[in-house]
């Protein structure tokens, strides 16, 4: 496969250079082929890369669209704007969808812990609960899919020796989908009126350590897509195989029908 050298970067700078607002590669010189690879010399990274190259996502801009839709969505009905037509295609719009999930999740958790609600009223949102935890998963998967495809359809392949990571980008965006919650939250707490200086101190605290987590974990994850998209890490999708709401693989659900 012919290639061009296009430029050479240190390790440390490479996720700023090849992650981009859904950006394609520049085109290069006549009879370079679509993609691009990495090639490691000496502690730097030698970036080789052709023309009409695969669309790269933006980490940040998924980390802005949590937030964003985090605040809008406690006060519209949460919907996806990403999504065409209703259509979820894109992956900016997988990630939404999945974010929904962990954003109704958490709201259902907070109902379940409340001493004031009846038991009727826990059964409904334990029902809840389990529902809107598939779909979270069932998403995650969908996210890494959709990567899988996308490296398929730009003919991306691993470079010999190429290993897994112990976490797929689909889980490190749910990770990121959970903690703009939680800085939403913790956020909220610094607005009440019935508060001392104390917990003040405790909420801030908790927010620097959020949003310090958000931070390491945005860049963590540009770096795996970057050796995702360059082969030099392989990509599969985990499949998370829950058993809780199988009808045939919960001893209480394929039972309850026996004497």
């Amino acid at each position: 496969m012919p290639i061009a050298i296009h430029h050479a970067l240190r390790t440390s700078e490479r996720a700023t250079h090849f992650i981009g607002r859904f950006r394609t590669a520049p085109r290069l010189r006549t009879g370079c082929q679509p993609g691009f690879a990495v090639l490691r010399q000496a502690g730097s990274l030698s970036y080789v890369e052709w023309n009409d190259g695969p669309a790269m996502l933006s980490v940040k801009d998924i980390v802005v669209m949590q937030i964003d839709c985090v605040s809008r969505w406690h006060l519209e009905p949460v919907d996806n704007p990403y999504a065409l037509d209703g259509v979820v295609a894109s992956l900016f719009a997988t990630a939404c969808q999945q974010h929904q999930f962990n954003y109704l999740l958490w709201h259902e958790e907070d109902i379940a812990r409340s001493r004031e609600v009846t038991d009727a009223k826990i059964a409904e949102v334990k029902r809840n609960i389990d529902r809107f935890n598939q779909a979270r998963n069932d998403w995650i998967e969908k996210i890494d899919d959709w990567i899988t495809a996308n490296l398929e359809e730009n003919s991306i392949q691993c470079v010999d020796g190429a290993k897994l990571n112990t976490e797929t980008p689909g889980s490190a965006m749910d990770r990121l989908s959970i903690m703009a919650l939680r800085i939403y939250h913790l956020d909220e707490q610094l607005a009440r009126q019935d508060i001392d200086q104390q917990h003040l101190e405790k909420v801030n605290m908790r927010l620097a350590i959020c949003r310090l987590q958000q931070k390491d974990l945005a860049k963590s994850l540009e770096e795996l897509l970057v050796d995702i998209y360059s082969g030099v890490k392989r990509h599969r999708t985990y499949r998370q195989m829950k058993m809780y709401n199988d009808p045939t693989l919960n001893p209480y659900l394929y039972g309850s029908g026996k004497e």
